[in-house]
């Protein structure tokens, strides 16, 4: 294989230059970090998984017409994404009282909240992610007016989606993180979903056990995080019916399976 360009290396993925100009090709990684990355550990398997998900979810999200920098799967670890500038916020949509709304409020976690609530986050692994305004992004030209309206709309329209796909499996969406990207085209710009949509960003859990099946297993030492990432896949369709949960690797179905 022909050494790539490295772009940039996160906590969960690497990014190298695309084989077309304007894309991107994304590698997810087995590793796993909480608490502004003072928490590690390395999951064999997560990121196989994270990235059939995320696939999966994307692509539905396109079918819906909300756009995404998703452009196709090319192996077990990899995808093709538009190249974008991404916004420098985390946009959290809550359904239930959980994590840090919980502390901040003293809301009990797994109280539905009277409706869905968008909160932002500043990107800053230095600062640890800080809540903030909307007065704070248009002060520091983070995104303007119209990108804030856009990003909360579209935000709400992925609950939407994610809210009933998972039902439909069975799980509760209590919450979950997305991030936007500008894509550039000659001189018109668009917000797109970008980055990832994985248990890693959200939080699930079962709806009659309310049985974790995210990150916070990992944030909480409950162990079998990838056992449970592999659940969210098999009830998803993306695992066979027939595999065990208990196996060393996931096994996924192919492309002509599904």
């Amino acid at each position: 294989m022909a050494r790539r360009k490295q772009i940039y290396e996160g906590k969960a993925k690497i990014l190298f230059e695309g084989p077309e100009p304007g894309t991107i090709i994304q590698y997810f990684k087995d590793d796993a970090t909480a608490f502004n990355n003072q928490k590690k550990a390395v999951l064999e398997g997560k990121g196989v998984l994270n990235n059939r998900i995320s696939e999966f979810i994307m692509t539905g999200l396109e079918r819906i017409g909300v756009p995404t920098h998703f452009i196709k799967r090319l192996n077990m670890r990899e995808q093709l994404v538009r190249h974008v500038e991404i916004v420098p916020l985390e946009v959290v949509v809550r359904n239930y009282a959980a994590g840090s709304i919980s502390k901040r409020l003293g809301i009990e976690e797994g109280t539905a909240l009277p409706r869905s609530v968008i909160e932002f986050y500043f990107k800053s692994d230095e600062l640890g992610d800080p809540l903030v305004s909307e007065e704070h992004i248009t002060a520091f030209n983070w995104a303007n007016p119209q990108e804030i309206d856009d990003m909360m709309a579209q935000a709400l329209r992925v609950n939407d989606f994610l809210s009933g796909l998972f039902a439909g499996a069975g799980i509760k969406l209590v919450d979950f993180k997305i991030e936007f990207g500008r894509q550039y085209e000659g001189d018109m710009m668009r917000l797109i979903v970008a980055d990832e949509i994985s248990p890693d960003s959200c939080r699930l859990w079962d709806m009659e056990t309310g049985h974790i099946m995210d990150k916070d297993r990992f944030r909480k030492d409950l162990g079998e995080v990838t056992d449970a990432y592999r659940e969210v896949a098999r009830r998803l369709g993306i695992l066979r019916e027939n595999e065990s949960s208990g196996q060393s690797g996931p096994v996924l179905v192919s492309d002509n399976e599904k």
